[in-house]
């Protein structure tokens, strides 16, 4: 080829690539850029939060974006396993998941901890943690949710006493409290063991299980009344299933109506219990906006308590809480061990939405005092100077020094003046 031809080449190839690149800008659906306002937002909601999770005793733990999908999804959810990105280790050849959860990663460290241990029964420390990190998702939650969401969280591991729930429920409404949206927000709280023990009493099989939490899952009472009316072989508690239903929103209702067995059951006169006792307490301690729903929280990864918090009229919860166990293998006794653990998650992204961040003072040292003082040696003015660009700082204002002429951003509410050697603020008329 000549060099006439390949130059042609060369430059027809340049000029695809800049064509190409021409819309580099365009981001997957459910990402995007946040810029100035928000970013800082959420920033400050970030470590706002975290501060107060800090401060209850809540140890901050940073796990990292990928690990390999045995630790990764061993014990996740099967909504988890489907929100994973699988990747390839080019180090190794093994497959690694992107997380799209942090608390699996949570139990895992809080597992290996209780490994390292050299007791008899590891699962009785307690221990608490907190996080704050992204999550990337396979397919955004909701018709406008992000897949890239800032996720924070908090933990508690060890104990299955109903103090913990107590405890991360008074932390939640905390934060909630932190950042004034209490009033907006109320609280769906839940029990799953209702059901999975009165499946338990029942022998219920499995796809039976999946078709009446489906049911639930949609409030369907006319499906639901038809399939109960034909599980006559488990006897009385088969009309329970359809109670469930129908009146899981109403504690005392639900008493009334569910049947002797199931009303004499350990398990659920004790989850009923719960559940009265963390409602009254919601409404007496935090004057909470609470519902109940029994059958509308999810079965596949709690055991236990389990809440939504709403915030204005979302249709989706801002925050998802409850119950479950980590399963683990205890190598110094080569036994099998299990945690029992109670936290909380959100989405920082959706919470920005509900607060308001003070935009801080923007100040600008024009250029003619950076010409005439700053970049002179020995300039007398020049210490008065910083110390006033120190002080401002220190008081909250962002203070920018100019590097030419036409540097002073839009934002720009202030300019850094002097008159009879005292240095002033010039505000800044708004547009």
């Amino acid at each position: 080829m000549s060099n006439l031809a390949s130059n042609s080449t060369n430059v027809a190839n340049q000029s695809a690539f800049y064509l190409n690149t021409k819309n580099t800008w365009l981001l997957p659906d459910g990402v995007v850029d946040l810029l100035s306002t928000e970013a800082v937002k959420q920033e400050t909601l970030r470590y706002q939060l975290t501060r107060i999770l800090i401060s209850h005793g809540y140890e901050f733990i940073s796990p990292p974006m990928i690990e390999y999908t045995e630790s990764l999804l061993g014990y996740a959810s099967e909504d988890v396993k489907l929100q994973t990105f699988k990747i390839i280790d080019q180090l190794t050849g093994r497959l690694m998941g992107v997380r799209a959860d942090i608390t699996p990663q949570i139990a895992r460290i809080d597992a290996r901890l209780h490994n390292n241990q050299d007791t008899s029964n590891p699962s009785k420390s307690i221990s608490r943690y907190c996080y704050a990190g992204h999550v990337i998702y396979t397919m955004p939650k909701g018709l406008f949710g992000s897949r890239t969401p800032l996720q924070l969280g908090a933990e508690i591991f060890g104990t299955d006493s109903l103090a913990s729930e107590v405890e991360l429920l008074d932390v939640l409404f905390t934060l909630l409290d932190s950042t004034d949206v209490i009033a907006r927000s109320h609280i769906d709280i839940g029990h799953v063991a209702i059901f999975q023990q009165l499946c338990q009493l029942a022998s219920v099989p499995t796809h039976l299980q999946e078709k009446l939490i489906e049911l639930y899952a949609n409030k369907a009472l006319p499906e639901l009344k038809l399939l109960t009316s034909k599980m006559s072989q488990f006897g009385e508690l088969a009309n329970d299933f359809y109670v469930l239903g129908e009146a899981g929103n109403d504690l005392q209702k639900l008493r009334e109506r569910l049947s002797t067995q199931a009303k004499h059951d350990a398990i659920i006169a004790k989850a009923l219990s719960d559940l009265t006792y963390l409602v009254r307490y919601l409404e007496d301690h935090w004057d909470a906006n609470v519902s109940v729903d029994v059958t509308g929280l999810g079965y596949h990864y709690h055991t236990g308590v389990v809440f939504n918090v709403y915030v204005a009229d979302e249709s989706l919860p801002l925050i998802r809480g409850g119950r479950f166990s980590n399963h683990f293998h205890h190598e110094v006794d080569n036994t099998d061990a299990v945690r029992s653990g109670v936290g909380f998650s959100c989405e920082l992204n959706r919470w920005q939405n509900h607060i308001q961040v003070h935009e801080q003072p923007f100040t600008v040292v024009p250029y003619s005092h950076v010409q005439t003082i700053l970049h002179v040696p020995n300039h007398p003015d020049a210490p008065a100077l910083k110390q006033a660009i120190d002080s401002l700082r220190q008081e909250g204002h962002r203070v920018m020094i100019a590097l030419d002429e036409t540097d002073e951003p839009e934002q720009t509410t202030h300019r850094l003046q002097v008159a009879n050697g005292v240095w002033y603020l010039e505000h800044l008329a708004e547009n």
